[in-house]
């Protein structure tokens, strides 16, 4: 493909893509509430064990002290827990809490909910084979 097309299918997709994603965050009720870093620390929390505070920092490209001011709010919320280090007392485990598990099924099922019937509603079969056959290319595009 020529990068003429490539560079044509990139600027439809892209606002497409990114509207689509702002109306999948505005339709969860139950995400209101949080930024979106503290959206994406809820993800890496749930993809580990634990992190540090440090490390969530380095991950997310923010301060230590706006890291904080985060956990603390998602703390607030009950949305994660705080565990001492038993190797190393000066350092905390930040883990991923009961109810934020929840929220973030909750949210997941939200979005999944809305975007089925939307699919459903909106698209003729053949257009929902296109959307289907259309995951594979944009799953490469996101593990870039």
């Amino acid at each position: 493909m020529s990068t003429e097309k490539s560079n044509a299918i990139a600027s439809s997709l892209r606002p497409v893509l990114a509207r689509l994603n702002r109306k999948l965050r505005k339709l969860s009720p139950s995400n209101t509430v949080l930024s979106q870093t503290e959206r994406s620390i809820l993800v890496l929390l749930e993809q580990h064990d634990y992190l540090l505070s440090a490390e969530l920092a380095v991950l997310e490209k923010i301060t230590p002290q706006s890291m904080g001011a985060l956990l603390n709010h998602l703390a607030e919320l009950n949305l994660i827990s705080k565990t001492v280090s038993e190797s190393d007392k000066r350092k905390i485990h930040i883990a991923l809490s009961a109810t934020g598990k929840e929220m973030l099924e909750q949210v997941r099922h939200e979005r999944d909910e809305w975007l089925s019937k939307a699919i459903a509603e909106v698209c003729t079969e053949q257009e929902q084979l296109i959307l289907k056959e259309a995951i594979g290319p944009l799953t490469k595009l996101v593990n870039l």
